[in-house]
């Protein structure tokens, strides 16, 4: 906590918390502390592999997003479903959903296996990042939609002409992405077209 007043006090917008191995009473506290102090809280999951990638024991990411919800935070790192944090698209998508929409139906082929009323608690957005790129955004765009943040670390900074244009083609994939898909195009099929048009 202090090092978050300390962040306030340099006027950070937002800190960055790891709440596995944080805990969650360490969570909770500090973001209290943040939506009383105007503060983001961005959620990282480090050490989340090893309570969730083994199928004989331990507990599906699914759980602990709901127990980040539970616990509080702005945004969390959530896997791509592309990029090199791949995961099974239809159960990332059900604990996309599982995170920031309030009312989600059972879906058992998203891993939902009972409707979820989350009634006003907050959502928290999901991030998508780990090795994605300018190529990726049709499937980030139609897997993400709109309420989400796109993380592009290698994939900005590695653009062969530089930082600033790696941004730029970022940004203007975006936006083409999702004009395409408001105009019902087809991300899927027409993607890289979208993206060479722009």
């Amino acid at each position: 906590l202090k090092r978050a007043v300390f962040a306030r006090e340099l006027g950070v917008p937002i800190i960055m918390h790891d709440y596995l191995t944080g805990g969650f009473t360490a969570n909770t506290s500090l973001a209290f502390y943040c939506r009383d102090n105007g503060l983001l809280l961005h959620i990282h999951r480090a050490m989340h592999a090893v309570i969730d990638r083994q199928r004989n024991h331990g507990m599906h990411f699914r759980v602990l997003a709901k127990a980040l919800r539970m616990s509080g935070g702005d945004h969390v790192h959530a896997g791509t479903v592309v990029g090199k944090l791949e995961g099974e698209r239809e159960v990332t998508l059900g604990f996309v959903d599982l995170l920031r929409d309030d009312y989600i139906e059972k879906d058992r082929s998203r891993g939902v296996y009972f409707t979820q009323d989350w009634v006003s608690m907050p959502g928290v957005l999901p991030v998508a990042s780990g090795g994605i790129h300018v190529w990726h955004m049709p499937a980030l765009t139609e897997i993400f939609g709109d309420d989400s943040v796109l993380q592009f670390g290698g994939g900005t900074l590695g653009h062969p002409w530089g930082n600033a244009p790696g941004a730029v083609a970022n940004r203007v994939a975006l936006e083409a992405c999702v004009q395409a898909r408001n105009e019902g195009r087809d991300l899927a099929r027409e993607g890289n077209e979208i993206i060479r048009e722009a």
